[in-house]
Order: C-alpha cells, then structure tokens, then sequence
C-alpha cells in the first residue's frame, strides 16, 4: 500500500475532523488499527523521516523517537504565564492555524437613493484564533496502558492547557502577528488509532496585556 506525504501528515491525526478530508480515509484508518505512524514533521519542508512521496514504508520504524526543536521547521513552546516554569516543547511539530477579524460597525442611511450599501467604521481589531493539532507518542509500541500510553506528554498538556492565567508562546508564526500570549479556550483528545498514540486539538486566543489602571492627578 503507498502514501503520499498528504495522506501521512493527515492520517496521524486519525480521530479528528482533519484526516476525514482525505479522499481514502477509510483505508487508512484500517491500516493504522495495525500500525503505529512515524514522528514525521507536519511541516514537511524539514522531512528527516526519510519516507518519499509514494514510497512503501514500514510505519514501525522509529514511531518513538520526538523530533528535536531545532529540527522542527515550526517548533512551538509553551510555558504557563506568571511562574518561573522553563518551555516545554511539544514532542512532535503540530499544525497551527491563525485566523484574524476585524470588529466593524455597519451603519445604515435611511433615504440616501445614491449610496449603495452600509457606512462602515472599523472600531477594532478582533483576538486571534488559535488553532493547534498535533500528536503524542509513547515510549512502546504495545504492552500494556503504563507502558505504551503517552501518559507524561498528556498530562503535561493538560495542565497547561487548564492553567487559569493563561500561556507564553514561543512559535515564529505567533510572533510575527505579535503574539506572545494565548489564552486557552477548549482542548480535546479525541479517539486516535494506535495504542501509543494520542491526538490532540486546542482552541486558544491570543492575549494582548492592556493596562486598565489610569493615573489620577490630584
């Protein structure tokens, strides 16, 4: 059975909305019931895998081996805001979606024949949409939960995900749109094919800190 690069990248994400785009979904999420997929980089400018578009290749090799950092053509780091905390990195390179809106008023002229349409006043910029998916991986292939299971990378990511004040980034996309700050909004670890294998999604906004507190001269 061959995949392409596409096919690869979307099928580690079986379990999510993502892979059900592919056309073949169904016969990969067969294949992967019996196999584990490679820590392949999601962006796949950086591919250190080895795996060629439309080659054969054992989906056992290597699964759980993290890419590091400074492999990762994206690589995104967390730390909780207002601690001490040193980055975590996430393992494996995660695809990362941003969307940006602007707040705008639409104002209607009653009895004006020749406009055409709203008044517009752009009041504001909206918050960024953060959109992370990604994967964990564990240790072992098979054997039993404890031993197979990515169980210190999924807790870690929970209690980032559920600290109240907020996370630090560091990811170049975020930083050049300014964003150093997210807050999280919802998480999900949906069913994912493999045992040593946990998907992930995460829903954040950025956070840009404003001070509220006004000097009063007396």
């Amino acid at each position: 059975m061959k995949f392409n690069s596409n096919e690869i990248l979307l099928a580690s994400l079986v379990g999510s909305k993502v892979a059900k785009q592919i056309p073949r979904f169904q016969v990969i999420q067969n294949e992967l019931s019996k196999r584990v997929l490679p820590p392949i980089p999601f962006l796949p400018l950086k591919n250190e895998s080895g795996v060629e578009e439309g080659s054969n290749y054992d989906l056992r090799v290597n699964a759980n081996t993290p890419l590091p950092k400074e492999k990762q053509f994206f690589p995104l780091s967390i730390k909780r805001r207002g601690t001490n905390d040193p980055f975590y990195t996430l393992p494996y390179e995660p695809i990362i979606n941003i969307n940006g809106a602007n707040i705008i008023t639409k104002r209607q002229v009653s009895k004006a024949p020749k406009l055409i349409g709203t008044i517009k006043e752009h009041w504001s910029q909206d918050d960024y949409q953060i959109n992370i998916v990604g994967t964990l991986i564990g240790a072992q292939e098979t054997g039993s939960p404890q031993e197979t299971f990515p169980r210190d990378d999924f807790e870690a990511l929970r209690d980032y995900c559920t600290h109240p004040a907020g996370l630090e980034v560091q990811c170049e996309p975020l930083q050049l749109l300014g964003i150093n700050n997210i807050v999280v909004e919802s998480f999900d670890f949906p069913f994912s094919k493999g045992e040593n294998v946990q998907a992930y999604t995460i829903s954040a906004l950025s956070d840009f800190s404003v001070d509220f507190l006004l000097e009063i001269e007396d």
